[in-house]
C-alpha cells in the first residue's frame, strides 16, 4: 500500500489533483500573521459569529443565517500554523506505519472470514478499501466543499491501495482455511 501511495503521489498527479496555490500568497499570509499570530488551528468561514457559549436559540439563529452567508461569501477551511518544521522523513515514517496498521487490520479482519478463494478474498479487502475512502472523503467534500476531482484521486488512490494488499493477502492466505488462519 504504501509503495502504490508513494507513487500515486510522487509519481503520477494524484496526489496534486484538485490543490492550488493561492494568487498573492504573501498578502494572505501577512493577512493570517496579523491576525491570528501564533494561534494555530483548523479554522472554518465564514463562521457562525458566535462566542463562547452561546445559547441554544443563538445557534439555531446562526444555523438559520448560514446558509445566506455560504451563498453570498467566500467560504472554507483552513489549517494554520504560524511555523511548522517539516521533516520529510518523519513524514513519510509515519505514513508507512499508517498503512500497514491498515493493511494488518484489515487482513485480521480477512482473516476472520470464511472467504476461502483468491477473487473474494482480493474483493473483501477492495471493499473494506472503498468504505475508508467514503469514511473520510466523502463527508469532507459534503460538508467542508473539498473539490470533487480532489476527493475522487483521493479515493481511487486508497481503494487501489486496498486492492493492492488486497491481492497480496490472497495471495499469502491463498493455502489456508479459516480453521487453519485462526490456530
Amino acid at each position: 500500500m504504501f509503495i502504490w501511495t508513494s507513487l500515486a503521489h510522487m509519481v503520477l498527479p494524484l496526489g496534486e489533483i484538485g490543490i492550488r496555490e493561492m494568487k498573492n500568497e504573501q498578502t494572505i499570509i501577512d493577512a493570517l500573521q496579523t491576525n491570528l499570530g501564533d494561534d494555530r488551528g483548523l479554522y472554518v468561514f465564514p463562521g457562525l459569529g458566535l462566542g463562547s457559549n452561546p445559547s441554544r436559540e443563538a445557534k439555531h439563529e446562526a444555523m438559520q443565517k448560514m446558509t445566506d452567508k455560504l451563498a453570498n461569501s467566500p467560504s472554507g477551511m483552513l489549517i494554520y500554523h504560524s511555523r511548522r518544521p517539516f521533516n520529510l522523513g518523519s513524514s513519510l515514517g509515519t505514513e508507512a506505519a499508517t498503512e500497514i496498521i491498515e493493511a494488518i487490520l484489515v487482513v485480521f479482519l480477512l482473516a476472520q472470514t470464511r472467504t476461502t478463494t483468491f477473487t473474494g478474498r482480493v474483493s473483501f479487502v477492495t471493499v473494506a478499501g472503498i468504505l475508508a475512502a467514503i469514511a473520510t472523503n466523502i463527508p469532507y467534500w459534503n460538508w467542508y466543499g473539498f473539490p470533487k476531482r480532489y476527493t475522487v484521486a483521493y479515493m481511487f488512490t486508497q481503494v487501489v491501495g486496498f486492492f493492492v494488499v488486497g491481492i497480496v493477502s490472497a495471495l499469502i492466505l491463498r493455502k489456508s482455511t479459516p480453521d487453519e488462519v485462526q490456530a
